[in-house]
């Protein structure tokens, strides 16, 4: 981890560790660099356009607009897709051939916090050696960097770049998700859990087009109220809202839904650990779990390996973080992995997780199997375990 950014971005509290001169200068490097010879792939008249997602906090407005004037100064287009969740990001990066995407968030915490999350062109999280030149231009370091001056050029004239609507791309997103259901949904209640974010929009569109009868929670942001006893870092809201409702099944999604939870049908929690097993089950019944592997990491439960030992099935274990987990899925060629607290990683739809997806694919996994939730996740039985997260200054030192 470097400075600035963490495994999962830039992130803090907004206007005191991450203030809106870190979004604009963020903006100038990558607005300048993907035409630059730095970058390794420069083309004569090449015109760099960066896409832009926030989800729901009152302070995504701030930095969206910062990122974007810093990326417009250094002669990019920058492409607004307007509220939207981390995945869908992604996923419009690589489908519309972006330089590179970024996401406003910070996921599942609380409001007064913002990120700044960075893919590649293929929609994958940034690498550590473009993070390292962006935090070297954020302390005023040009070592390197091949410009005269003490900052990066200006562009000026028409070179000046363009801010452009993008909401078009997040509707692609949306058919995307769609596409991918194998069958209707029309005999099942679900209840989904927007936690005031990202989501909001997006989740219950697509459940109700594929047939659903979809009941809906905390899809209300008003800027400040994105996972406030709300999502899949509170699902005691969801637990009592499928158990008062009868609901088949329900799913809790994160600030920007790259995360998920459910719920079965007696409102008891089905975690990142029990969805990965339903996952690996289901697909290796088919001869579609590649290698026969699932991966997780070092704090999945023993109660999960324990069950994919006695299905037969083979797993990895990753340091935490869905970066490592999906670095090692690519390396190694296998299709399924994640974490407990809910990233799940289904590499044959998308480059990270995705929590709309992730419970698409749950509830098909009980129609094809023709089994409640409660039956598919029961032979992961979770023993005594104790997570903790503490907030610390820095993260570096703490790590060794």
């Amino acid at each position: 981890m470097g400075k600035y950014f963490g495994t999962d971005g830039f992130r803090g509290e907004a206007n005191v560790t991450l203030k809106g001169q870190h979004a604009f200068k963020v903006g100038r490097f990558l607005g300048w660099y993907y035409g630059s010879e730095l970058a390794g792939f420069p083309v004569p008249g090449h015109k760099t356009k960066v896409v832009i997602g926030k989800d729901t906090r009152r302070s995504s407005y701030m930095f969206e607009y910062a990122l974007a004037a810093g990326l417009t100064a250094s002669g990019a287009d920058a492409y607004i897709m307007h509220v939207t969740t981390t995945p869908s990001v992604s996923y419009i990066t690589r489908l519309d051939d972006f330089d590179c995407g970024v996401m406003i968030s910070a996921s599942h915490n609380c409001f007064n916090d913002n990120g700044i999350k960075l893919v590649n062109r293929w929609g994958e999280k940034m690498d550590d050696e473009t993070i390292a030149l962006i935090e070297q231009y954020i302390d005023g370091d040009l070592t390197g960097f091949g410009v005269e001056g003490d900052d990066l050029p200006l562009a000026t004239g028409r070179d000046i770049g363009q801010i452009i609507d993008h909401a078009a791309g997040r509707n692609r997103y949306v058919g995307y998700l769609i596409s991918l259901a194998t069958r209707s949904f029309k005999q099942l209640k679900v209840g989904l859990d927007c936690a005031n974010g990202s989501s909001w929009m997006i989740a219950k569109s697509v459940f109700d087009a594929l047939g659903a009868k979809t009941y809906v929670i905390n899809n209300s942001p008003d800027g400040t109220n994105i996972n406030d006893g709300a999502g899949s870092t509170h699902i005691e809201s969801l637990q009592r809202f499928v158990r008062t409702n009868q609901l088949d099944v329900g799913f809790a999604f994160d600030g920007d839904a790259d995360r998920c939870l459910a719920v079965d049908e007696n409102g008891e929690i089905v975690n990142g650990d029990h969805i990965l097993y339903i996952f690996g089950k289901s697909l290796s019944a088919k001869g579609q779990l590649t290698n026969n592997t699932i991966v997780a990491t070092v704090m999945s439960n023993l109660g999960l390996f324990h069950a994919l030992d006695e299905a037969g099935i083979k797993y990895e274990k990753t340091t935490v973080g869905d970066r490592f987990v999906y670095e090692c899925m690519l390396k190694n060629g296998h299709c399924v992995g994640g974490e407990q607290s809910g990233h799940i990683i289904l590499s044959k739809y998308a480059t990270t997780g995705d929590g709309i997806l992730t419970a698409i694919k749950l509830t098909e996994c009980m129609l094809e199997a023709k089994k409640p939730l409660s039956e598919l996740a029961a032979p992961v039985k979770i023993y005594p375990q104790l997570l903790e997260n503490v907030r610390v200054t820095d993260k570096d030192a703490i790590m060794g």
